[in-house]
């Protein structure tokens, strides 16, 4: 169960958050959601991918990072082994929030920072302190702030991105099938990518658009992201050999 509060500096001024990456912290999961700003840096390790979620059906941009559930093959109890970590990962104990705010007799919600209190990360013992002895933000809280601010927009970004994208129909479903040294095979439904024939095919119109947009780059990344397969895939068989 989770337990979300609104931050503030007197309810959790002795509050602190360990920020390693381990599977206690439940950062075993097999894929995390990612966002158009980080593409650039994200496609370096991870294959990236759409998908429908289950609550919205609407499509969302993630790094798969395993092939089963609960299973992060860049992470041991020693730490996360790649040289990018997803802000929807990063943002963790963190969340962001709304609250409604009367200005000039207008509601409105203000975007807030909240934290889940029942995070195995946090505590009042050990970790970083989110804020200073006398009540002000410690730079850690700022670097959280700035990773929330962008996961806000993120989801803006990625609506835009992704309409995009099925406005030209330029996304297809796709099965990936891997059969592993010990002979057992996985096979992953549900998963979306960029069809390449269908964006080489677009007219001039079409194509500057989505390249005054920057979406063009981001296109690009995807693909190039699709040969980190390959490398997910050694990760896998490496766990089995050490098993």
């Amino acid at each position: 169960m989770a337990n979300h509060q609104l931050l503030d500096n007197i309810t959790h001024k002795d509050t602190k958050v360990n920020r390693s990456f381990h599977p206690q912290f439940g950062d075993n999961d097999s894929y995390a959601q990612v966002f158009v700003q980080e593409l650039r840096l994200a496609q370096v390790d991870y294959p990236l991918f759409f998908r429908k979620n289950s609550q919205t059906d609407k499509f969302e941009m993630i790094a798969m990072f395993g092939f089963t559930a609960q299973e992060n093959l860049f992470l041991d109890v020693s730490g996360w082994h790649a040289s990018y970590v997803p802000m929807s990962i990063r943002r963790r104990p963190f969340l962001i929030g709304f609250q409604e705010q009367v200005v000039d007799g207008v509601a409105q919600d203000n975007v807030v920072v909240h934290i889940d209190m029942d995070s195995p990360r946090v505590s009042t013992t050990a970790g970083e302190p989110i804020f200073l002895s006398q009540g002000g933000q410690s730079e850690y809280l700022v670097e959280m702030s700035e990773v929330l601010g962008g996961v806000h927009n993120g989801h803006q970004d990625n609506a835009k991105f992704i309409d995009a994208l099925v406005g030209l129909s330029l996304l297809e479903s796709v099965e990936i099938k891997v059969e592993l040294n010990d002979g057992s095979k996985n096979e992953l439904q549900g998963l979306y990518t960029i069809n390449e024939e269908a964006f080489l095919a677009l007219d001039n119109l079409d194509f500057l658009s989505l390249n005054g947009q920057g979406y063009v780059e981001a296109i690009y990344m995807l693909l190039a992201s699709m040969g980190n397969l390959s490398d997910l895939i050694k990760r896998k068989n490496a766990t089995l050999s050490q098993s």
